[in-house]
């Protein structure tokens, strides 16, 4: 039995049909029964942020308030299952955390993700609903910003990112969490050991579970190269333009933001043009003096890719039409 998600997929589905969204791969290859690459890989990210999060507050100095985080996510939860059941029964089925306890566990894990990075990404000072806010353009997105693809509904916008661009465009005032928020209480050898032991984990969840390092290497290499080109071409400070990339925010937007196989091609190729696409709308909107480029970035190149899934079924149809002299 399989656990419709709001977005269409399965949450049990097998391996190769869960990676990413459809229409842009090729033929899928089996994979062993009872393999789960995504769901394994949303456990994964489920625990490591949950772990980080409480370790940042406890030992690493976060600066939001500790309850933070905890109303973001029970909110999230509350939200996207009100959303779900109402999709479901608009759609005649069965909702996706029906089943049991282990079943609602899983199906919560996305919502569960989001709730927690735009508590740990966002700062709202001493307000609590910027994040909430956050969190309800992140949950309601997937039900709002679909495309039928294959014949099942998809979501192609990263929730969590989409949901921090929109908070940090409506409300000047809210802005990102510092730099020094994720090393605000460690000196020495340990402000080295968090991003390499944040780097590891995710080059090993991404190598091993979402098969993104393809996307990886694109988005690090466009990025590098964006930076190089804007020293050549508008004067820019090199050192300036690649000094994000040493950073941690930069490290866990790599290795667990732009990597979300939801909202991201599975084709290699594909996924090399997403990341590199992403690098290099980045470099624009800076050049233009656009700050937090890395989510509007990739909300854009969502987008962009949106409109891919859309026109090339369209594309395909019209070469494949008979010309009117053929059909006669």
């Amino acid at each position: 039995m399989t656990v419709t998600r709001s977005d269409g997929d399965a949450a049990t589905e097998p391996a190769a049909a869960s990676q990413g969204t459809a229409t842009d791969e090729g033929p899928r290859s089996a994979a062993p029964p009872g393999v789960d690459r995504r769901l394994k890989a949303l456990r994964m990210f489920a625990t490591s942020i949950t772990v980080f999060t409480v370790v940042g507050h406890i030992f690493l100095g976060f600066e939001q308030s500790p309850v933070t985080p905890i109303v973001a996510v029970l909110f999230g939860y509350a939200l996207d299952m009100v959303l779900e059941t109402m999709d479901a029964r608009a759609e005649g089925r069965e909702p996706g955390y029906a089943g049991g306890l282990g079943r609602m566990v899983d199906y919560l894990l996305p919502t569960h993700i989001a709730g927690l990075a735009c508590a740990m990404l966002l700062w709202g000072n001493t307000s609590l609903w910027p994040y909430l806010f956050a969190v309800a353009v992140a949950v309601s997105s997937k039900y709002l910003f679909r495309l039928r693809v294959a014949g099942r509904k998809r979501h192609f916008l990263n929730p969590s990112n989409f949901g921090i661009a929109v908070t940090l465009i409506i409300f000047p005032w809210v802005g990102i969490a510092p730099p020094y928020h994720f090393t605000n209480n460690t000196y020495g050898t340990v402000d080295w050991l968090i991003p390499l032991g944040i780097l590891m984990a995710g080059t090993m969840l991404n190598v091993n579970l979402t098969k993104r390092w393809p996307l990886i290497l694109a988005w690090v290499g466009g990025f590098a190269l964006q930076a190089v080109l804007r020293w050549l071409v508008l004067d820019h400070m090199l050192l300036a333009a690649l000094m994000p990339m040493t950073g941690v925010a930069f490290i866990l937007f790599t290795n667990y933001m732009i990597t979300d196989p939801g909202t991201t091609p599975s084709k290699p190729r594909n996924q090399m043009v997403f990341g590199f696409t992403t690098a290099m709308v980045y470099g624009l909107l800076v050049s233009f003096n656009i700050v937090f480029g890395l989510f509007f970035a990739l909300v854009i190149t969502c987008v962009l890719r949106g409109l891919v899934l859309v026109g090339s079924p369209l594309l395909t149809a019209r070469r494949t039409e008979p010309h009117p002299r053929e059909s006669t």
